[in-house]
């Protein structure tokens, strides 16, 4: 038996998850955070106007999240990026960017079908601490 500690991590700045999940769950120096898509933590409502400011919306309440926890951007060492039309890559990719500007972590970017709420991006991500 494993004496691991699993510690779910939520921060009232940040949307409530819109499931039976914890928006991140910490094990020891590691941070696994669950898929966020673009919600406004003030509203509760889902940002549309593009997909650059719904990718700002998704990385600003992921940032805020990793902040609950004690983690940056900069300990961000993996994302999966979900988009429900690929033809957004390049503008998504362009904000995404200024998040990322040192040592950008591992990543995939993957289409599909639909997204919770018909969002139009997804991002989850794992940081480390050293």
């Amino acid at each position: 038996m494993s004496n691991t500690v699993k510690k779910a991590v939520r921060n009232p700045n940040a949307p409530a998850p819109i499931g039976p999940y914890s928006p991140a769950v910490q094990v020891g120096n590691q941070l696994f955070v669950s898929g966020h898509i673009p919600l406004d933590p003030t509203s509760g409502k889902l940002v549309t106007e593009s997909i650059e400011k719904a990718t700002e919306q998704v990385l600003t309440n992921i940032s805020r999240l990793l902040d609950a926890a004690g983690f940056s951007l900069n300990e961000v060492v993996k994302c999966s990026i979900f988009l429900a039309d690929f033809n957004d890559f390049q503008r998504m990719n362009a904000v995404y960017a200024t998040f990322f500007e040192d040592t950008p972590p591992a990543r995939e970017t993957v289409q599909v079908s639909r997204l919770p709420m018909d969002a139009m991006i997804e991002i989850s991500c794992i940081a480390v601490k050293s």
